[in-house]
């Protein structure tokens, strides 16, 4: 018997056992949807993850004040014990100081050390006031160690004094006119012409020395945080762990219970929330194969009782020439049909979940916003690839055929007259 008339034969019984197939095939969608939908988020939050830590750039490390220590999940920083799983606990550490910025400069592997001052303040334009976020940077260095891209006019330069740059929110959104460039705007009463304009971003961006004046909460030598760029990311552990060991000498620190500032990079953050992915991804599908297992179940038990239905049939078939070779074929067939259905509504049914996940987070999938961003996007994308589509697929249609396995081999075995006899 040719594999085509095996095939006709196998979609035959499918179509006349219409119930029972189909609430066998409900199963695998079941089954084949969850799968889908939770390795797409997953997918997504990878392409997430890796956009948004790329923007942030491997070469940068940050160092900020306060040291937390703690267990369970968590980034940025070393952990480490003393404490029941979930306990931390956090050292407020004093502001870094100008002194912290010229140690870390005689690190090795260190290409650019720059101190950052922020706040929020006052920002008119055309009579119109907002409060907005403004940061202080060495104008001189900024453009080589900053992530930030410009869509027009240019970065803060060494010789500049009452100039800034703003993202480009602050240009077009927050006023009721949009700032165009070399305009002026008011900040705490001081006059500032802008000079760039950001790809993206709400904040400002001016010179140390004048963000110093607008914000009346910043000392003269304090630093919110400090940024480093290093020379060879392949070192970027071993850097992280020697600015470590400057700033606590700087400091006068003798051991890690009195840090008092924190030191992270993308890299180490990356790592710690891909590893965070994983596990919850594989925790997830642990649970969405339980509905396969249930499926592949189903497929068995309606396999078995269309062996039983058809005996008859089975027995007319050998007896007019039909082998086993055949008999088997047109069962696998059958079981391995109701996998490539339930695989396909699957698949559909798992797309289309995917997305109203993504849509009700209600979240862009921008990458703009440091590591925090990232966070609050996760499982904001999802991403259904060619390959998943062909892998659920293949994966539904072997759960059936190794689901048909047993009884397309007990059909196989009847004999001609009993198969016959049987009523």
């Amino acid at each position: 018997m040719r594999l085509k008339k095996s095939f006709q034969l196998a979609l035959n019984i499918l179509v006349h056992s219409k119930l029972r197939s189909w609430l066998t095939i409900i199963g695998i969608v079941i089954g084949i949807a969850a799968v889908v939908s939770i390795v797409s988020i997953s997918q997504g939050a990878q392409q997430t993850l890796e956009s948004s830590f790329s923007n942030l750039g491997a070469d940068i490390i940050t160092v900020s004040p306060g040291y937390s220590r703690a267990r369970g999940f968590g980034f940025g920083g070393e952990r480490e014990g003393g404490g029941p799983p979930g306990s931390s606990s956090s050292l407020s550490g004093k502001n870094l100081t100008a002194k912290d910025v010229m140690a870390l400069k005689s690190v090795q592997n260190v290409k650019y050390v720059m101190g950052t001052v922020s706040g929020r303040v006052d920002v008119s334009y055309l009579g119109k006031t907002a409060s907005l976020s403004v940061t202080g940077v060495d104008s001189s260095i900024w453009s080589d160690i900053t992530t930030e891209k410009i869509s027009s006019g240019r970065f803060l330069i060494g010789s500049d004094s009452y100039s800034v740059v703003i993202g480009n929110r602050v240009a077009t959104s927050v006023f009721e006119k949009a700032i165009p460039l070399n305009s002026k705007i008011t900040i705490e009463g001081k006059s500032f012409k802008v000079v760039g304009i950001l790809q993206e971003g709400s904040s400002i961006f001016m010179p140390e020395e004048s963000a110093r004046q607008v914000l009346t909460d910043v000392g003269s030598e304090e630093f919110g945080s400090i940024s480093v760029k290093i020379a060879d990311v392949n070192f970027a552990n071993q850097t992280l762990n020697d600015i470590t060991k400057k700033l606590m000498l700087s400091r006068g620190i003798l051991n890690d219970k009195g840090r008092d500032f924190s030191v992270s990079s993308p890299t180490s953050m990356q790592a710690t929330i891909q590893s965070t992915l994983n596990t919850m991804t594989i925790f997830l599908g642990a649970i969405a194969a339980i509905s396969l297992i249930v499926g592949a179940i189903g497929i068995a038990n309606s396999m078995f009782t269309s062996v039983l239905e058809k005996t008859r049939d089975i027995g007319i078939l050998k007896a007019i020439g039909s082998k086993n070779r055949d008999i088997l074929m047109i069962f696998l067939f059958n079981s391995g049909m109701i996998g490539f259905i339930g695989g396909l509504g699957g698949v559909i049914l798992g797309g289309v979940a995917a997305s109203l996940i993504s849509s009700m987070s209600g979240i862009t999938t921008s990458t703009g916003g440091g590591p925090g961003g990232f966070l609050s996007r996760l499982g904001s994308t999802a991403l259904l690839t060619p390959q998943l589509i062909i892998g659920a697929l293949f994966f539904a249609v072997l759960i059936g055929v190794i689901a048909g396995v047993v009884p397309a081999y007990r059909a196989s075995k009847l004999k001609p007259v009993d198969a016959l006899r049987y009523e």
